[in-house]
């Protein structure tokens, strides 16, 4: 299986309450400029308008910011809530925003994912699927290029055409999201785009020995492999995505340090006491949950060697995939999340890009011949020295 693997960060994002919400908005936007000076591929940046955490309700603005501040990182939605949005709108900023970053835009769509924005908004949450394969459907459409009328109970168009074309000639990416139904994966599959996986729940385990689904991750590409045949076309695992919470640290011990108190205070404050999920509150329980997490590959964290053997092990769970995004997750401070983000992409990344391959291959070629090369050298030394003094003489 070939190691390869893109990398890049996925950020809600989910802030404590307390902070300042604009300097909180400057302190991603400063992540988005490191992950671009530390050579990270992607950065995806979602859509939330409740519950006090997630504090960034249109990425598309955020990725307009970004651009500017950036040079090479791709910039994606993670995700556009498609249900929320005219599917001529939605496609229309995305086409916009694909000639602002210059061909460096990937259209992440989902469904939406917080019950509290669809009552706001209207949106019933049984109806939140078919409105994104609909949705979905008539951006794919017109972002080809094509002509679109077509009528629903939620949004009607006639001779409806997107204004601007690609700013590369092959277009830019559509990416959906994909949790534990075969929903997304198979609409994937279907209308010939790529996938995005949310390989464990976000808040790990409810309680230790809880399974977290992971086993099933191959059988989500599956859907989507399954779907692409129906449609004549064929799926390719270098275009599928997953998306897990990374933290490196000099060491396992000092990793878990670092975001042990941050992940107890989002279980309990966010998960449980926003949105209600039934999770115990004893410190004993939530820290073997944590563990158990931990162990089972849905969080990764630890030294360097830690966090490659994780990867390894998750793409073997999978069956391969091509590209992790590492969820950025406010666990650890900022200071510590930094250097995280510097130690993986100078000292994990490079296992799997294959970077340092080069540089390995010359010193076992150098360290296989040295003692050849000694020999000649000195020899070489010798005869000058020989020759000097006979100079002399």
């Amino acid at each position: 299986m070939n190691d390869f693997m893109r990398f890049g960060l996925f950020m809600s994002p989910l802030h404590p309450i307390g902070e300042d919400p604009n300097l909180l908005m400057r302190r991603d936007l400063g992540y988005a400029e490191l992950a671009d000076e530390l050579n990270y591929d992607e950065l995806w940046v979602g859509e939330h308008h409740s519950n006090g955490w997630a504090t960034i309700g249109s990425p598309e603005i955020f990725l307009a910011a970004a651009a500017e501040r950036t040079r090479r990182i791709k910039l994606a939605t993670g995700v556009m809530a498609l249900p929320y949005h005219h599917p001529y709108m939605a496609a229309a900023r995305a086409a916009q925003l694909d000639q602002l970053t210059r061909g460096r835009f990937i259209l992440g769509v989902g469904a939406g994912s917080l019950a509290s924005d669809m009552h706001m908004l209207c949106v019933d949450p049984a109806e939140a699927r078919r409105r994104t394969q609909e949705s979905l459907e008539t951006i794919v459409e017109l972002l080809r290029g094509e002509t679109v009328t077509r009528e629903t109970d939620w949004f009607r168009l006639q001779d409806a055409r997107i204004q601007h074309r690609p700013f590369e000639p092959d277009g830019f990416e559509i990416t959906v999201s994909s949790a534990s139904s075969p929903f997304g994966m198979r609409l994937a599959g279907r209308l010939g785009v790529n996938a995005m996986s949310h390989a464990a729940p976000p808040w790990g385990m409810v309680r230790a020995g809880h399974s977290l689904g992971m086993e099933k991750l191959a059988e989500q590409w599956g859907h989507l492999e399954a779907a692409a045949a129906e449609a004549g076309r064929s799926a390719d695992r270098s275009t599928w995505r997953l998306t897990l919470p990374v933290h490196v640290a000099e060491t396992r011990e000092q990793a878990l340090e670092d975001i042990y108190a941050g992940w107890l205070r989002q279980r309990n404050e966010y998960w449980a006491g926003t949105h209600g999920m039934p999770m115990g509150r004893s410190e004993v329980g939530a820290r073997k949950a944590f563990e158990a997490t931990i162990e089972a590959g849905g969080i990764i964290a630890g030294g360097v060697e830690d966090c490659v053997a994780a990867i390894h092990k998750l793409r073997d769970i999978t069956g391969g995939f091509g590209c992790l995004l590492n969820s950025v997750t406010d666990w650890a401070s900022p200071e510590r999340t930094r250097k995280s983000f510097d130690l993986f992409a100078r000292y994990v990344a490079p296992r799997f890009k294959g970077s340092t391959k080069g540089l390995q291959e010359s010193q076992s070629w150098v360290a296989s011949q040295a003692a050849t090369f000694q020999e000649r050298f000195n020899a070489a030394r010798t005869k000058a020295m020989a020759t000097s003094a006979e100079a002399r003489n």
